[in-house]
């Protein structure tokens, strides 16, 4: 009887160490989904693995995550001045509302790893949650009367963060536009022309200067190849005074010290805006967790097999030397990404005119590539002068969709042309082959109200 009781504790002993020692490995390694509770959800599943992106400290609430959210997605909010801000439900006028949704938290409305009732943009509360507080619309706004619930989100009508492209006043501003702009063109890149407004870009080890070809700094082994001499010798870095080193070896030309593959973080050394938004987005997110890069195959939306394996770095899209921002604006996009949308594009106008941009040096700015909307060009200020430089966070502006129109679709398009292309989701899949079939009548509403609220002529008949 001893005897047998020996045994089994050794067995249980073994089995205990066993599991203990598994599970340790699972959670010390990269692969912890054997921890997770549930599925994430679209904008957070490549990063599951780092489980302390969000919970940061190992018994912490509410509190806890809310600092997580609001360290990825505070600014986003802040500057799209935030149409439901946190102050709204901590003023104690709003008491009343607070009580009925408290959105003090992102959780309240944003609960991960529950898959089951988790909705577009990762929302976890009903479709008529917004009628808990607005369920007397129609009192203030008659054209309100009769809508369900489920038209409140409905596109280009409300967002519940960001309703820049959408809110009343900014609608009658874009009255009557047409479909296309008179002039419609995007802003040209001028990062060279703006070096010295970045505080972060080493001019002092990088003049602005052409280094002619005998000038490459790569040490014995590594300058002989004609191919990648010339492939460097015709871009922006040489053009820019930027040597081999730069990226090699951090401006030290020794073989002991070569990089033969620098990583994102080298990149950045110069390109700190740009890494930055790669970082945000969903090709470096994983990077920006220290994790492994992304890879096509463990994408949820559809990718061709045969990039599956690729891992994404800077240079999956602007290659080790060539840095091509034509290839990379289109063709690097098409060789992962495999839906419909992106498999419509070559047929579409504006493949066209990115075809016609690309042949004649007078369309420059014309053209529309997968970057002209999914990577777009932001204007900054600095005192007199504009930097215009590429969002490298290419779902900034993804979800809601209607998140395009000011910085996107209006460099082109009048607005009420772009709400309704943008709700069209079948003109979206053909990647706006064609015209909007359908009409969103935010703008014919906001007009409405207006006409109703001014003054009527002296002598009109009031009835």
């Amino acid at each position: 009887m001893g005897q047998n009781k020996t045994v089994l504790w050794v067995i249980w002993l073994g089995v205990t160490l066993a599991l203990g020692g598994y599970l340790g490995y699972r959670l010390l390694g990269e692969d912890k989904s054997v921890f997770l509770p549930g599925s994430t959800s679209h904008g957070h599943y490549q990063i599951e693995m780092a489980c302390t992106a969000c919970h940061s400290e190992a018994f912490g609430g509410d509190e806890v995550l809310q600092e997580a959210c609001t360290s990825c997605h505070g600014a986003e909010l802040k500057a799209a001045n935030d149409s439901h801000p946190r102050s709204k439900f901590t003023d104690p006028r709003n008491a009343d509302r607070l009580a009925r949704l408290d959105a003090r938290v992102c959780v309240t409305c944003h609960v991960e790893h529950q898959p089951e009732i988790t909705t577009t943009m990762a929302v976890t509360v009903s479709e008529d949650t917004c009628m808990h507080c607005h369920i007397d619309i129609a009192e203030d706004r008659p054209s309100h009367e009769g809508m369900g619930f489920e038209t409140c989100a409905s596109a280009g009508c409300h967002n519940f963060h960001d309703n820049r492209g959408l809110y009343e006043d900014f609608l009658l501003k874009h009255l009557h536009e047409a479909d296309v702009l008179p002039q419609p063109r995007v802003a040209a890149r001028n990062l060279r022309a703006s070096l010295e407004l970045l505080d972060s870009y080493p001019l002092d080890k990088y003049p602005l200067r052409q280094l002619a070809l005998e000038e490459r700094d790569a040490p014995p082994g590594y300058r002989e190849d004609a191919r990648i001499n010339q492939q460097w010798h015709q871009t922006a870095h040489a053009q820019a005074g930027v040597n081999c080193s730069a990226c090699h070896n951090d401006n030290r030309a020794e073989s002991a010290n070569w990089i033969d593959k620098p990583g994102h973080s080298i990149c950045m050394n110069c390109h700190q805006d740009e890494g930055e938004g790669f970082l945000a987005g969903k090709h470096g997110m994983r990077l920006g967790q220290q994790l492994s890069p992304m890879t096509p195959a463990q994408a949820r939306q559809p990718m061709h097999k045969q990039a599956h394996n690729k891992a994404l770095t800077c240079i999956s899209c602007h290659a080790s030397h060539e840095f091509n921002p034509q290839h990379a604006a289109v063709e690097a996009c098409l060789g992962c990404h495999d839906d419909s949308h992106s498999k419509a594009y070559k047929a579409s106008p504006h493949y066209s005119l990115w075809r016609t941009e690309q042949n004649d040096t007078e369309k420059t700015a014309t053209g529309v590539s997968c970057a002209t909307c999914h990577m777009p060009r932001l204007s900054e200020q600095h005192g007199d002068k504009t930097r215009i430089r590429v969002q490298h966070n290419q779902n900034d502006n993804l979800r809601p969709n209607e998140k395009m129109l000011r910085g996107v679709c209006m460099q082109c398009h009048g607005l009420s042309f772009a709400i309704d292309a943008l709700a069209d989701n079948e003109l979206v899949q053909g990647n706006f082959n064609g015209k909007p079939a359908l009409h969103i009548e935010s703008l014919d509403m906001a007009e409405r109200r207006l006409l109703k609220k001014r003054p009527k002529p002296a002598g009109e008949d009031s009835g």
